[in-house]
């Protein structure tokens, strides 16, 4: 059965920061995308997410097909070159990034990724995370030491345990599964998540049109204040036959499922 592959990516710097250190990518005829948010209190943190988004561009432009060891060793390549131009160029302090990736292949999805920013999946009208934040609060959540709701509100909330460029190596987390038609993705910056709920994202996520479901959810953290700089990349999985907007990017795979 031929399916298609619909993406709609935005970066916002959102109402308070004066720079978008946020860094996001849409290669949906290789099935890959990408949001990178450079660390908000760090030099260079656009800087950071950029080169993310530059150095694994660059490896699945030359790969005859992405795969998740593909993604991750380019990750292991910005983690190094991140953290050679931090000793070089920035005095002892810091330029990192978190990074979320999505892989869409064959028969599965993938994610990859190290810090806060997240990925989603919505189906059958059903929103779960599938990413598990690096970060303090977390961490503390684990051990009983708060709640979920505790968390999000908690002094250290923006703390994050790991990113890519902070140290001399980082771990890329990966989780995968089969996708289905109809499944929709979603990649975010915490700049929408600590914005919006996940069920005021999942009322949004049910627009029929990926783009404007995108919008709604900017909008939203715009109305909301928008704090930090927000950005969101949606992906979903449709039977050809489907009925396409013109604003909506569309990639034939040829899959079969």
């Amino acid at each position: 059965m031929n399916k298609q592959l619909i993406s709609d990516a935005q970066s916002h710097k959102g109402l308070v920061r004066k720079l978008n250190e946020d860094a996001c990518l849409d290669m949906a005829d290789s099935g890959v995308w990408l949001v990178a948010d450079g660390m908000g209190g760090h030099a260079a943190g656009d800087i950071a997410s950029q080169l993310v988004v530059d150095t694994l561009r660059m490896a699945v432009q030359r790969a005859a097909e992405p795969s998740v060891q593909l993604l991750t060793n380019a990750l292991q390549q910005a983690n190094a070159e991140l953290y050679r131009y931090s000793e070089q160029h920035l005095s002892g302090n810091t330029a990192g990034s978190t990074v979320v990736v999505l892989l869409i292949d064959k028969w599965h999805y993938h994610f990859m990724w190290a810090g806060d920013s997240r990925g989603y999946i919505l189906r059958n009208g059903v929103l779960r995370q599938l990413t598990r934040d690096h970060s303090q609060v977390n961490d503390m959540v684990d051990e009983g030491l708060l709640s979920s709701d505790e968390a999000e509100t908690h002094e250290l909330a923006n703390v994050i345990t790991r990113a890519v460029g902070v140290d001399n190596e980082v771990t890329v987390d990966v989780v995968s599964g089969v996708w289905q038609s109809g499944d929709l993705f979603l990649l975010c910056s915490d700049g929408l998540n600590k914005e919006l709920s996940d069920a005021e994202i999942s009322q949004y996520l049910t627009h029929t049109n990926l783009a404007e479901a995108n919008r709604a959810l900017l909008h939203s953290c715009l109305v909301a204040g928008a704090r930090d700089n927000v950005t969101s990349v949606l992906v979903r999985v449709e039977n050809a036959s489907a009925e396409v907007s013109e604003k909506d990017k569309t990639i034939p795979l040829n899959l079969r499922k």
